[in-house]
């Protein structure tokens, strides 16, 4: 039986999964996708919003006997995925068979951890009490996910004290190995026929980082790569390598556990994990002010910033020599060991010049924050490293999105991660974007470097945002502008407002949900992975093209390659990132077929260069307008449908 039976109209979710909606290009993606599954192909698919990719993949997934792991773009779709949509298909299929849910190690309670958490440091009497909560919700879970013990905020300062990394875990001579809950959800995860992660985790494992646990992915028959267009940029970030404030600190807080633990008469470690983290501090300063994001290459010949690298390597290597010391007393000491050598190479290619990492395809850089610093070698290019860890594995990979082709092409998606014998296919979605939705592009705006930019759109906005009532996101590519649009606001329009960072993302969403007439304003986190539907979300506002910061280190590294290489990077590289990103965030207005609403595109550069043909050419098929009556005819129009089709159902 195919897989587009069970979906269509005589299939059981017809029959037993409740308001269920025959889509046929969903048919066609799901027979798509179950081929690829059997044929051990790669498959690139295109699925529009609305059209149950989801199911589209589950189906085939389930029924093709084969063990398949399912990569998402984040946990919370992981948890979506696990506990919502699986269950249902798994129900109307009546197939029961073994589903597992696997997330990184950081989200995990380590049991090791919780022990020595004690001596970790600094102890204030929040922390002291959150540390007894988890110790009494640990001899009561059964998974040992944080995410269960929803009184302690995900980013509280007491998680990374009572969770472990791939560089402190004990492995197999922890005391607690056997009753260790990611042991547990690793068993698991390898007994699955269907295994969720996330990309971060696929990641982590492809280039065996988790150490101990390189079976994994091998084991698979088939990888279905959801929200595939976020998957490049995960890449870059794990086929490179990281040396942090964090890291360091973790490392020395660590030492000094063990060492009270299993070494107490060797007080010199104590005494130079003490002073690592003083020379840690003095480096952070060195960088100069928060909020730096550059090539490595502008600072490194700063003199001040050369003497206190140069006495974090040397702390370093003494730590490390006390550890080699006290290494053979425990299974801790010796892990701290190995992590101070390992962070002091790390170290000494900052300070070995950037030839190394050039010669090996990589940029360095470094990024401030206000008390912490993170140093990092990341790849120009991952396409031929994803390609041959890819190649490792005898399997079907399915990559799918919304967003993954740009001027109707899938070659900058594929182009970057080294796909090249592949199928494609874009199936389009099934909402109505004729009758749905409207395009406006204000006109006689300023150009978006003007500094009156931001209120001149805003001019142009609030008459749109009354029209709808509210009910609008108002997405924007920086917090500058964001906070520019807060305060003129304010004194606008008596809607709600609420502004990303003040509560946490699911909190904010939930109240804009409830409100039905609010205005939201958000930054990059909210151009994808939301979902509002019906009358709360009728408006949405994109200030400018989503072109990344010119000042960007990797960016600016793989542009130069691309013009070393005789390429066109603004065309090749820039105004395809930028495209996706922008069909990210219009995608957030069409959630469901009874949606309807105005989507404001503010930049004209839209209509004023030759580059926002591929824009458009990319965006769905919206009418467009420059009028602002068209916009109040059009949600009279919608309105005057509504009331019509209440009164038929009547």
């Amino acid at each position: 039986m195919k897989a587009s039976e069970y979906l269509g109209e005589d299939g059981v979710f017809s029959e037993y999964v409740e308001d269920y909606k025959v889509r046929h290009n969903q048919l066609a993606l799901s027979d798509s996708i179950e081929n690829a599954i059997k044929n051990k192909k790669v498959l690139v698919a295109e699925a529009g919003t609305g059209i149950g990719k989801t199911f589209a993949y589950l189906v085939p997934a389930i029924t093709s006997g084969k063990k398949v792991i399912i990569s998402t773009g984040t946990k919370h779709l992981q948890d979506q995925l696990f506990r919502t949509d699986i269950p249902r298909v798994l129900k109307a299929l009546d197939m029961p068979i073994k589903v597992a849910l696997l997330k990184g190690r950081a989200n995990y309670l380590c049991l090791h951890r919780l022990q020595i958490a004690p001596h970790l440091g600094f102890m204030n009497k929040v922390t002291q009490t959150q540390l007894t909560e988890i110790g009494q919700w640990s001899g009561k879970s059964e998974v040992g996910d944080i995410s269960e013990l929803s009184s302690i905020q995900e980013d509280a300062y007491v998680w990374p004290m009572v969770t472990s990394t791939a560089d402190n875990c004990l492995g197999s001579e922890c005391d607690s190995w056997n009753d260790c809950f990611i042991v547990k959800a690793r068993k698991k995860a390898m007994e699955a026929e269907l295994l969720v992660i996330n990309h971060h985790l696929l990641l982590a494992d492809m280039t065996l980082k988790e150490e101990g646990f390189a079976e994994l992915l091998p084991g698979a028959d088939a990888f279905i790569i959801d929200e595939a267009h976020q998957l490049h940029e995960v890449a870059s970030r794990y086929f490179g390598d990281t040396l942090s404030s964090r890291q360091i600190t973790l490392l020395a807080r660590d030492a000094i556990a063990e060492q009270v633990n299993d070494a107490p008469d060797m007080t010199e470690i104590r005494d130079c994990a003490d002073e690592l983290e003083k020379v840690t501090q003095d480096f952070r300063l060195a960088l100069g002010d928060s909020g730096a994001r550059q090539s490595w290459a502008a600072i490194k010949y700063k003199p001040s910033l050369a003497n206190c690298l140069s006495e974090l390597i040397a702390v370093l290597s003494d730590l490390a020599e006390h550890l080699e010391t006290a290494s053979e007393r425990s299974r801790g000491l010796d892990q701290c060991y190995q992590r101070c050598l390992l962070l002091c190479e790390r170290a000494e290619l900052f300070k070995n010049d950037n030839e190394l990492a050039e010669s090996a395809n990589a940029i360095l850089w470094y990024e401030t924050f206000s008390r912490s610093f993170m140093l990092h070698s990341t790849p120009i290019e991952v396409s031929s490293l994803f390609q041959k860890y890819t190649n490792n594995f005898s399997a079907a990979w399915i990559f799918t999105s919304a967003t993954l082709q740009v001027n109707k092409k899938f070659n900058h998606f594929s182009d970057a991660l080294g796909l090249d014998e592949f199928e494609s296919g874009s199936w389009l979605s099934p909402f109505d974007y004729e009758q749905q939705s409207l395009l406006y592009l204000p006109e006689d705006l300023p150009e978006p470097s003007d500094r009156n930019y931001t209120y001149a759109l805003l001019e142009k906005v609030l008459p749109v945002v009354n029209a709808s009532h509210g009910g609008a996101f108002l997405l924007f590519t920086s917090y500058r502008a964001m906070n520019e649009a807060k305060d003129f606001l304010q004194d606008k329009t008596e809607f709600p407002i609420f502004i990303q960072g003040d509560l946490p993302k699911h909190l904010l969403l939930a109240k804009f949900r409830k409100a039905g007439d609010a205005i939201l304003l958000g930054t990059s986190s909210f151009w994808e992975g939301v979902d509002v539907r019906g009358s709360a979300l009728s408006c949405v506002v994109i200030d400018k093209l989503p072109f990344a910061s010119p000042g960007d280190p990797v960016m600016q590294a793989r542009i130069d390659v691309i013009s070393k290489n005789g390429g066109q990077p603004f065309m090749e590289y820039q105004v395809p990132r930028a495209v996706i990103a922008l069909n990210q965030g219009v995608g957030r207005l069409i959630r469901d077929v009874d949606d309807y609403g105005v989507v404001v595109i503010g930049d004209p550069r839209l209509s004023s260069k030759p580059y926002g043909r591929v824009f458009k050419s990319s965006l769905p098929p919206m009418p467009i307008t420059t009028q602002q009556d068209d916009i109040e005819s059009f949600f009279e129009r919608k309105k005057r449908e509504h009331e019509e089709h209440e009164t038929a159902s009547a």
